[in-house]
C-alpha cells in the first residue's frame, strides 16, 4: 500500500475545512431565522426533547461506533452554539425575561441598621465599621442564620456575613443560607485577620498563664502560643468573647487572642502585636440586603444554579460564560438536600448585570439549568 502524501492530505483537509466553514455559516444563518420565529411567537429557545431526537438521528447517519460518538459530540457543540446565538439575538431585542435587579448610583450606608453575628469587637463587627463607618447603627446576634432572619423580618436594613478566609477557605454553610433565603449581595469587605495578644492594662507577657480565643484563632497563632509552653490555651465562642471575658475578670494572668478593634472596645492593652502564623490572612465578608439592587460600578456577579444529574450538564451550563467572553472567578458546589449525589453550584463572574455579555450568559443559564438564582451584583 502506497504511503499517503502528507502535503496532498493536508490540501484535501483544507478543502474540506473550507466547505465545513461555509456550511457552518449557512447553518448559523438559518439559526438566526429560527430565532426570529421564536422572538415573534414567544417559543422557548431550548427544546431538550428536540435536541435528543436530533442527536439520535445524526448518530444513525454515521458509520462505526467511534464516528457515532464523535458526530454526537460535534452536533452537541453545534446546537449549543446555535442556542447561544439565539439567546444573544433575544437579548438584543429585549425578549429575555428581566433579571429582576435595579441599578442604583450607590448603596445607602447612612441612617441604616446593620446586623452581624458575634459580639462587639468580633471581625464581623470590624467589617461593619469598615463598610458603614465607625458610628454605624449595628447590633449582634448569636448565629449566622439569625442575621439572615433579622434581615428577612425587616429588623435590619443590611446583614454582614463572612463567606471566605484566605487560609481556612469558604464558610460553606453560609453559601447554603444565601440560596435558602431571598436576600441579595450588594457589597463585600476584605478584613485583615491580624491577631494580637490582649491583656488588662498594666499586664505584661510574663504575667500570662491562660489564653482565651476561638479555636481557629488559637490554631492560626499556634507558633507564637506554643513557644510559651506553660500557657493554658482555652477555646471560647469567638475572639471578641475572649476579649470581653478578660476585661470583665480583670486578671493579669489572663490574655485573649483577638483583633485590635476588640482591644479598643474593651479597653485592653496590646501585649504582643501580629502573632498570626501567616501574614496577609484575610476574611471576605458579604453585605446583604432585602432589595435586589446593584451599584452602577458593580463588577462581580454571584449566581447559584442546579443542573440535571447527567453527563456534560455542568460543561454545557458553563459554556454560556465561555461563548459570551465572561470570566469566571470562582466555582463552589454544595450537595442538594433530599437529592443524593446532586449538587448546587455557586459561581462568581466578572461583570455588571447591565452588560450585554453578562445578560446573555445568565439568560442562557436561566433557560437551561434546573434552577438559577442571581445572588447579587456588587
Amino acid at each position: 500500500m502506497k504511503t499517503p502524501d502528507l502535503k496532498e492530505c493536508r490540501e484535501k483537509l483544507d478543502g474540506i475545512d473550507r466547505e465545513i466553514v461555509r456550511l457552518f455559516e449557512e447553518r448559523m444563518a438559518v439559526c438566526g431565522q429560527v430565532a426570529e420565529y421564536k422572538i415573534e411567537t414567544g417559543k422557548a429557545v431550548y427544546d431538550g426533547e428536540r435536541e435528543k431526537q436530533k442527536l439520535a438521528a445524526v448518530r444513525e447517519m454515521a458509520a462505526g461506533d467511534q464516528n457515532k460518538e464523535a458526530v454526537e459530540e460535534l452536533f452537541t457543540q453545534l446546537m449549543t452554539m446555535s442556542r447561544r446565538y439565539q439567546y444573544s439575538l433575544l437579548c438584543a431585542r429585549k425578549k429575555t425575561p428581566p433579571l429582576g435587579f435595579t441599578e442604583v448610583e450607590e448603596i445607602r450606608k447612612r441612617d441604616v441598621r446593620v446586623v452581624f453575628q458575634g459580639v462587639e469587637g468580633a471581625y464581623s463587627h470590624a467589617a461593619v465599621r469598615m463598610y458603614f463607618g465607625e458610628d454605624a447603627d449595628a447590633y449582634h446576634v448569636e448565629k449566622f442564620e439569625d442575621t439572615i432572619r433579622e434581615l428577612e423580618r425587616g429588623q435590619a436594613d443590611y446583614a454582614v456575613l463572612p463567606i471566605e478566609n484566605s487560609t481556612a477557605g469558604f464558610v460553606i454553610t453560609n453559601y447554603d443560607l444565601l440560596s435558602r433565603y431571598d436576600n441579595y449581595i450588594v457589597g463585600e469587605i476584605y478584613v485583615p485577620v491580624d491577631h494580637v495578644l490582649l491583656g488588662v492594662p498594666g499586664a505584661s507577657v510574663s504575667d500570662v498563664k491562660t489564653v482565651y480565643s476561638h479555636n481557629q484563632a488559637l490554631m492560626q497563632c499556634s507558633e507564637y502560643l506554643d513557644s510559651h509552653g506553660d500557657w493554658n490555651q482555652v477555646s471560647v465562642l469567638n475572639t471578641a468573647a475572649a476579649a470581653k471575658k478578660v476585661m470583665e475578670e480583670g486578671d493579669k494572668t489572663q490574655a485573649a487572642v483577638a483583633s485590635r478593634t476588640a482591644g479598643e472596645l474593651y479597653g485592653l492593652a496590646e501585649l504582643k502585636t501580629s502573632i498570626s502564623n501567616e501574614r496577609g490572612n484575610t476574611t471576605r465578608f458579604l453585605v446583604l440586603s432585602r432589595e435586589p439592587v446593584y451599584e452602577k460600578k458593580a463588577s462581580k456577579v454571584t449566581v447559584t444554579f442546579e443542573v440535571p444529574h447527567v453527563s456534560g450538564s455542568l460543561y454545557k451550563i458553563l459554556g454560556n460564560f465561555i461563548f459570551n467572553g465572561v470570566n469566571m472567578r470562582m466555582i463552589e458546589s454544595r450537595p442538594i438536600p433530599d437529592k443524593p449525589f446532586e449538587y448546587r453550584f455557586f459561581v462568581d463572574i466578572e461583570g455588571n448585570l447591565s452588560h450585554a455579555p453578562v445578560h446573555n450568559a445568565l439568560a442562557g443559564i436561566q433557560a437551561e439549568a434546573s434552577s438559577m438564582k442571581i445572588l447579587g451584583n456588587y
